[in-house]
Order: C-alpha cells, then structure tokens, then sequence
C-alpha cells in the first residue's frame, strides 16, 4: 500500500515503513508471501492454462521418439546377426560391414540423447536423417539388398522426415535420398553380381512407395499443423479471455462469493475480502464457512436458500465497518447448486439519500428563513425594549430574558440550517497535517477569552491529507468547543488531545479528538449526529450533524469511540479518495 497525497492505493503487501519524503508518504513493501500465495488461489485460471508455442516441444517430443526407435533398431539388428535363428538373414554379404554400420549407428544415438534437454533445430535433424539412410542403405548392402527387406526400414525414416522437417523441399529431398540410395545398391549388386536384373522392380516399386509416403505424410502433417495452430489460437483467445474475467471480478467493486450448498465460501474477490474481513488476507478465508464472516449474511442466505425469497437489507459486518446489502443468485448451469454472493457498500446510496434530504432542505429552509426571521426579530426587539422599561417589575424582565434567550437560540437554528442551504461544494486542498495543526490549535487558542490546554500528537511530520482547510478549520473548532466545555466540567480544568494516527488495514488517516468528560452514554451514540439533537440546554443540535456533514462531502467520516482508557473521542476518517 502507498499513500500517495493523502489517497490510498490499496495493494496487499506486507508492511514495514520506510521513509517520509517530501510530500508524499511512502511505504516499502516487505515479502509478499501472502499475496503471492492469494494470487496463487484466487486469480489462477480456474479451467485453462496459458497455451504455449507447443509446435517446437511437440517436434521434440516426437524426435526423443524417433531417437529412442532407431537406438532399439540398432540393438535389435545387432541381436539378430548374433541370434542362431536370425543369423542367416543379416549381414550374409559382408559380416563385418554389417557390425561396423550397426555398431556406430548405435553410437550415434548417445550424443542425440544427450541433445533432447536443448532446442533442437532443422539441420540436425536433415543430418540425422541422411545418415540414417546411409545406415539402412550399408547394412542393407551387406545383407544383400531389397531381398533382406531391411530397405523397408527406409519408410519410417522418410515418414520421420516427412512430420519432423517443416520444409517440405528438404522432406522430398530425404525422400529422393532414399529412393537413390536404393536404386543405387540394387544397381550395384547387380553389376556384382550379387543378384539379378528383375530385383529392379521391386526397388523401383519400394522407391515409388517411398515418395507416396512421403507426399502423403506430408499433407497430413500439415493439415494437423494447421488444425493445431488454429487450436492453440482459440486456446489462446480463451485463455485472455478468462483472464480479462478474472480481473475484472477481482477489482470490481461489488464483492462476490461463490458459495456451495453447504455455505461454505469456495472463492471470493478482493473486494468481498475488504467488505467482510479486510484484516485477513483472501487466502486465510477459502473454505470456511459464511458465518464465520457475519452471523447476518449467512442468516439472510439460509433464508433466501429456504424460501426462494429475499428482501434487500443494509447491515453493518462489525460495529466499526461501513453497511452492506448482499443479494443472491443461483449458479446456473451447476449439480451441486453453487450459489453467488454479491456484496455491495451501501454508503453510497446513504450520501446520495443524504444529499437528496439535504436538498430538499436547502430548499425548505430558503423559502421560510425569511418568514421566520422577520416575527423573530420582531419578537426579540420587543424583549430588549422590555428589558430597558424601568417600569417592568422584575418577574416580567425575568420572563423577557427567557424571550430573549430562546429567540437567539432559535436564530442561531436558523443561522446553521442556512449555512446547509448555502453549502457550496468543498474546494479541497493538500494539507500538512502536523504543521496545519500546530497552527490552527495556535490561532484557536489565542481566539478564547479564557485558559485551555490543547496537545497536538503528530508523528509523521510529511504526511499529506486532501481536505478543504475551511471546513477542517469549522469541524475542528466545534469538536475542541465541545471537548473544552465537557472537560472542564467534568475536571474543572478545560483540556483536549488531538492525536494522529494511521490506519493500514483500513487504509485511513485518523485525527482523534480526545477530552476527560463523562463521555456519551450508550442509549446517545446511536443518535449523536442526528440533527436538533443535543444534551446540553443552550445547544441548538446542528454542531455534531454539520461536522459531519463536512467531513462526508470531503470524503471523510466522523464518529463516537471512546478509547481504551475510556476517555470521550471524536475521530474523524479520511479515506482514500473517490476518483
């Protein structure tokens, strides 16, 4: 993860922090054994493998083949001058021809065997081939030729050719190779007198056959070429094809989980894993069960399993997360009725609810502010000139302090429901934030009547928030007003702790604003930031509900948690930025 300009770009490493330079805050990456092993389980290809150039280790394959096949040929036709019942049938012409051929036709199939673990290339095998026809063609000779039908050996060769050799002009060549060669020999035994004129023919039959092969072995290794090119191809096009799948549900933002009829999550993406445990990395979380990550979405599930039916419902996974809604579908086409889970954060749709309540009452209040302010400055004016009456008997001016008092509370209601009406879009800029602090906790404090105690706690003296400096200023202000007031009441000395600390796994800047009250009880948290909402008499209930407000519109959240000392905070939450 890096936070760069006060945005997160959340990438699941492990962290250790490096350095802060200049503006910007860096964090080095450390082993990434974890995210190489959730790779490894969630973005591997779930049916296809990445399809290689298999053309060249297939013609290698089959070439191990053919060493191995003219290895054995060498053996057995060695085995056969040797054997009682096969002596006569070899090497009749010349013995000792026929031992010196087959012995280094064997001895050179131990360099090739040597040579299959490295890319072989054409000439080699054009090499291999020819001398395998000098072979066959020798110990042929030395068993008297056609007759020996050792030239019938001279097909495989030329049918080895014919597949391995992608030229097809060399294939021919090794072809007429073969066919002269036993022209030749035959020719040559005849002038010898070895044999006789008609074996000619079946030569000449054997060479014919020879080229017949050849070409039709060729037509058919090249059709099978094509036919596996055009595989791989398509192989390739569904290979990318799933992958671009993968990755998009991987970043997508709505949160999917496959999950099987046992409730049991077999796979889930990056953004389900940040909605449901973004403390645990993916890989710590295939295979358990959907109630282990909320008790509530897997009751939701089981009913909608049962019933077929289901209502949309917003619920929180911890106390701190944000909502989500989850929706279900049946896989379709599956046997063991797979279903998916999508989960989605429902904060947006709340802000746009917000920003529609908001409207509406931007709009209400422009059309009766001024209805209300002209009685209410009426009323107000009245109370003063009553106040100044010497003839007013003392319970009368006590009752014209309460109008009074009342009449500006209600003006300041209306003063802070205009500030809403009027709120104009944030106008966000890169903040210092130990440096912002210290001066505006400075300024603050030299802007009360009376002595206070305010600490700032910054230890990252680089790092960089975007926010508007206006509506921090306002935010800040109301929560050290509320932390003053409530800790000298409590202590009897006005004191508050700004504190700033960084949340890695939620990928958030956090500024705490801490004082010793009595803190909010439990029954008031839930309503705090509720507008007209306030525990103090001379409070009109808008502070809490604006501050928040400010800090949503500039991507922030603000919220109630006592620490662990039991000490009353306001923390306020910038997150990664929407873009």
């Amino acid at each position: 993860m890096e936070l760069l300009e006060g945005r997160y770009f959340p990438q699941k490493f492990s962290f250790k922090p490096a350095r802060i330079q200049g503006c910007l805050l860096h964090w080095a990456p450390g082993k990434r054994t974890t995210d190489n092993r959730l790779n490894a389980t969630v973005n591997r290809p779930a049916i296809l493998t990445r399809p290689t150039a298999a053309s060249g280790q297939q013609n290698q394959a089959l070439f191990r083949i053919y060493v191995a096949y003219r290895s054995l040929l060498s053996l057995v036709l060695l085995i056969m001058l040797v054997s009682p019942n096969t002596r006569q049938l070899v090497g009749v012409l010349h013995p000792t021809l026929y031992v010196s051929v087959a012995l280094l036709h064997l001895a050179t199939s131990v360099p090739l065997v040597g040579l299959l673990s490295q890319h072989l290339n054409q000439r080699l095998m054009l090499i291999v081939f020819i001398l395998d026809i000098v072979s066959i063609t020798l110990m042929s000779h030395a068993s008297g030729g056609v007759i020996s039908g050792l030239p019938v050996l001279l097909i495989i060769t030329v049918s080895a050719s014919a597949v391995l050799i992608v030229n097809r002009t060399l294939a021919t060549l090794i072809a007429a190779l073969s066919a002269l060669a036993l022209l030749g020999d035959t020719v040559w035994l005849i002038f010898h007198r070895e044999q006789d004129v008609p074996a000619l023919f079946p030569a000449g039959l054997l060479g014919a056959l020879i080229f017949i092969v050849s070409i039709m072995v060729q037509a058919v290794a090249q059709r099978l070429g094509r036919a596996e090119e055009l595989a791989r191809n398509r192989a390739s096009d569904l290979y990318d094809l799933q992958r671009l799948n993968e990755q998009i549900v991987q970043h997508m933002d709505t949160g999917i989980l496959l999950v099987d009829s046992d409730g049991i999550v077999r796979v889930m993406n990056k953004a389900a894993s940040t909605l449901l445990v973004p403390e645990r990395p993916v890989i710590m979380d295939q295979g358990r069960q959907l109630g282990e990550y909320c008790q509530e979405l897997a009751r939701q599930f089981q009913h909608w399993k049962e019933t077929g039916l289901h209502k949309a419902k917003p619920f929180n996974v911890t106390q701190d997360s944000v909502p989500v809604i989850a929706h279900f579908r049946e896989l379709q086409p599956s046997t063991q009725r797979d279903s998916l889970v999508f989960v989605e954060d429902y904060s947006p749709v709340t802000q746009y609810a917000q920003s529609l309540k908001l409207t509406s009452l931007g709009r209400l209040t422009a059309s009766i502010a001024h209805e209300i302010r002209n009685p209410l400055g009426a009323i107000s004016h009245a109370a003063q000139l009553l106040q100044e009456s010497e003839a007013l008997a003392p319970d009368d001016k006590r009752m014209a302090e309460i109008i009074q008092s009342h009449s500006e509370r209600v003006n300041q209601i209306v003063e802070s429901v205009m500030q809403i009406s009027r709120r104009e879009p944030p106008k966000p800029e890169y903040i210092k934030l130990q440096q912002w602090l210290a001066a505006f906790v400075n300024n603050y404090l030299q802007g009360l009547s009376r002595p206070a105690d305010i600490t700032v706690d910054c230890q990252y003296s680089d790092l960089l928030v975007e926010f508007d400096p206006e509506n921090l200023q306002r935010v800040l202000t109301n929560l050290l007003d509320n932390a003053l007031r409530h800790s000298g009441k409590a202590t009897g000395k006005e004191t508050a702790r700004i504190e700033v600390a960084m949340d890695f796994i939620g990928h958030q800047t956090l500024i705490n604003v801490i004082d010793n009250g009595p803190g909010v009880p439990q029954s008031d948290q839930g309503k705090l930031f509720e507008p007209f909402f306030t525990t103090v008499a001379e409070g009109s209930g808008m502070g809490l509900y604006l501050c928040k407000e400010l800090c949503e519109i500039n991507n922030a959240g603000l919220d109630y948690r006592p620490t662990e000392k039991g000490e009353s905070c306001f923390r306020i939450s910038l997150s990664q930025r929407a873009s």
